[in-house]
């Protein structure tokens, strides 16, 4: 298999976590889009239960704890993630209501409708977008949001470079009005959708990856399959700048509105 063809997948996971380990965000996203999406939902109290699905190192989750009442389960399947998602949380005195636990999102370890609000940017893909809204549906209260972030195509046709990128990466990506379908189908209203800015890729992900990849390739001198990874993240970042009109990520925040 020729790097060209290969996708993130194709790489062991520690090589992976030790890359993303040194960003403070694991995707695409901002505090400000954060921020953002969090002003479309309203349900939130002292007693309210909030989880962070696929939450990485806990970027988001710390602006999340910031701006909410409430307690936060972060859940991660990579332990060395949440290592360092309970030391910022630490760090930021909100290891009383923020919590980080090791876990996978396929089998989330809550009560049905124990959830007032459940998180993920740029996670749901690991489990997919359709099956995710599905399943994690049934830990909500009626009445609680759902709020994602998740790769998006802007048109119903885009170059073949391009499509076979994330046909390859991600074959479920799908256009936005065809996730809001999924969204209502599943039994959720949807309550807001918009298009992450380019700066949540530029400044706040490929420009933080610029240091990662230089400890990374320092620590893997040598390493063969740690190159190849790392010279993927540069083939990531040059199909974005050539066909950023075509795909990009996108928030959709909706509410749980029956059992």
């Amino acid at each position: 298999m020729s790097n060209e063809n290969k996708t993130i997948h194709d790489f062991e996971l520690n090589l992976i976590c030790d890359f993303f380990s040194n960003m403070e965000r694991q995707g695409p996203g901002s505090p400000e889009v954060t921020l953002k999406a969090l002003g479309f939902t309203d349900n939130l109290n002292d007693k309210s239960l909030i989880a962070d699905i696929g939450c990485g190192t806990g970027g988001q989750t710390m602006v999340l704890a910031q701006n909410v009442p409430g307690k936060i389960i972060g859940l991660d399947f990579l332990p060395n993630f949440i290592e360092i998602f309970n030391r910022n949380a630490r760090q930021l005195g909100l290891q009383d209501r923020v919590k980080g636990i090791v876990g996978s999102m396929d089998n989330l370890p809550f009560q049905n409708e124990e959830l007032d609000m459940i998180w993920s940017e740029g996670a749901i893909y690991n489990i997919g977008f359709e099956r995710g809204l599905n399943e994690w549906r049934k830990y909500l209260k009626t009445g609680g949001y759902i709020a994602i972030s998740e790769s998006s195509w802007f048109t119903d046709e885009r170059p073949a470079e391009i499509n076979k990128f994330w046909m390859d990466a991600y074959p479920e990506i799908d256009t936005i009005p065809h996730q809001i379908a999924k969204i209502c189908k599943a039994g959720y209203l949807p309550v807001a959708t918009f298009i992450l800015p380019e700066n949540c890729w530029t400044e706040h992900y490929f420009a933080l990856k610029i240091a990662a990849q230089e400890i990374f390739l320092n620590k893997y001198a040598g390493n063969e399959t740690a190159e190849e990874f790392s010279a993927l993240q540069s083939v990531e970042e040059e199909l974005y700048r050539k066909y950023k009109e075509f795909y990009g990520y996108v928030f959709f925040i909706a509410k749980k509105i029956r059992q």
